[in-house]
């Protein structure tokens, strides 16, 4: 289970000390900051900050040449890939976009969304142990920005070539990480914008596996009786090896609902594409690359409603049912990094920091990324293990207090209990039918309790003194 520092103040120490800003009077000032972010992830830097002097530290601190957006989370990516309990990884990677608005004069945002936003995109890989789910931290992350379109439209061949193409970002990415610890193995989870030849060789290449989505159906692939045909062809050739039911959950497009699927999966192998970048004509093999596709395709689909269609590469041997079930169940963890932008935007509020250049904003939101992946383990906490015991985990000072404040609490106290007591200090209810409480009561609740415990510490000071 993943050990969180929930202390703000032990928490920031852990993450930020090592970073090398410089000065090493920055480091102290970065954790001091990010400690008061931590106690309240939503408000804007005057509120986190609470006076003059620490928010004066901070204006100065992420507007400093020498503090970046890399060199703040570096710590963070590099404890993250430094861990070798468990013997299997989820490397779980996609992009988000941060919308500072339109009509801020911030320099050097770039566009988003359809044009007429501005700001810039993340891309981020999220790690998770493969067994329990548990949120392990982040990997590593990249920050770029859209381009402003001028003059006519390159064509498709030209863009796939291109070094500086958007998608190349995947691939850049699996570098950055790089190998994983002898002993670990890594599966490189991505939905379909990383369907992409370039981006399966730097994982291999990287030692590494991985469960990829696929977007183009019409991509041709060779069976393993050296034919080469499209993909969806392919897989009509496949017969159903068995059944299972997909939980969909609740859009704006459809209510949520079990989904009755068919199971098909085969070998096949991935031939070099014709149009290459000049990493491929380097690197990329020169025979093709084995791998084995699952198809999830839903059957006896409502009325009304797209059905749910999953074509997965693998790049590891699925030879049976269980295989494939394993495989199935890896990419369905994916959604997890969805919760981490949710955390991100909602629970540290990324795109409401009142800064005028870019860069400062990149900066803050490097503290927020590590911010939000606390706010996603200590969601998750009790998910991974609840019945085990809260002392274990929870500071002793922090369940006395809230033993007092919340009467109901009584020992022995388990991880769950803590939360939903902590959650019920930030509004929720914990009647039946309300389920497990979210991220905006949890960071509530959290925000609550570190203010008791400074009242708590404040008298006992004065008692003593």
């Amino acid at each position: 289970m993943v050990q969180v520092a929930l202390s703000p103040e032990v928490w920031a120490a852990q993450q930020f000390i090592e970073c090398e800003l410089g000065d090493l009077r920055r480091n102290k000032t970065l954790v001091k900051v990010a400690t008061h972010m931590a106690i309240r992830p939503d408000g804007t830097t005057p509120v986190q900050t609470e006076n003059w002097s620490v928010c004066k530290s901070a204006y100065r601190l992420f507007n400093e040449e020498d503090v970046t957006f890399q060199e703040i989370a570096r710590p963070h990516y590099e404890l993250t890939r430094a861990i070798t309990s468990g013997p299997v990884k989820l490397l779980i990677s996609d992009t988000t976009e941060l919308d500072f608005g339109a009509h801020r004069k911030v320099e050097g945002l770039g566009p988003t969304g359809n044009g007429g936003g501005r700001g810039f995109f993340l891309h981020s890989c999220l790690m998770l142990d493969a067994k329990s789910g548990a949120v392990e931290g982040m990997a590593g992350q990249r920050l770029f920005y859209r381009r402003k379109r001028t003059g006519k439209k390159p064509s498709g061949d030209v863009r796939r070539k291109s070094p500086d193409r958007e998608s190349a970002v995947w691939g850049n990415l699996v570098d950055d990480v790089g190998l994983p610890p002898e002993g670990v193995r890594w599966i490189h989870l991505c939905d379909r914008g990383a369907d992409d030849y370039e981006v399966f060789c730097r994982i291999l290449r990287n030692n590494g596996d991985f469960v990829i989505r696929a977007a183009h159906l019409n991509r041709k692939v060779m069976t393993s009786q050296g034919e080469r045909q499209p993909l969806e062809q392919y897989l009509r050739s496949l017969r159903a090896r068995s059944t299972l039911d997909v939980d969909v959950p609740l859009s704006r497009k459809h209510p949520a609902r079990r989904a009755h699927c068919q199971l098909r999966f085969g070998p096949i192998q991935m031939p070099r594409p014709r149009i290459r970048t000049d990493w491929m004509r380097e690197h990329a093999p020169q025979t093709p690359i084995p791998l084995w596709v699952i198809e999830v395709r839903e059957v006896n689909v409502p009325k009304g409603v797209a059905g749910l269609h999953w074509v997965l590469y693998v790049s590891f041997p699925i030879k049976s049912v269980p295989q494939a079930r394993t495989a199935i169940g890896y990419y369905r963890r994916r959604p997890t990094i969805e919760d981490f932008h949710k955390g991100l935007k909602t629970g540290c509020r990324a795109e409401q920091p009142q800064y005028q250049t870019a860069l400062a904003l990149e900066r803050v939101t490097a503290v927020n990324c590590v911010i939000a992946v606390r706010l996603l383990q200590i969601k998750t906490i009790a998910q991974e293990t609840p019945d085990r015991p809260a002392k274990e985990v929870v500071p002793p000072a922090w369940l006395s207090v809230l033993k007092q404040v919340r009467p109901r609490l009584r020992d022995p106290i388990t991880v769950r209990d803590f939360l939903r007591q902590l959650a019920g200090l930030g509004g929720h209810l914990g009647r039946k039918g309300d389920g497990e409480p979210g991220w905006i009561t949890i960071w509530r609740g959290m925000h609550s309790l570190l203010l008791i415990l400074r009242g708590y510490d404040l008298a006992a000071r004065k008692k003593s003194g």
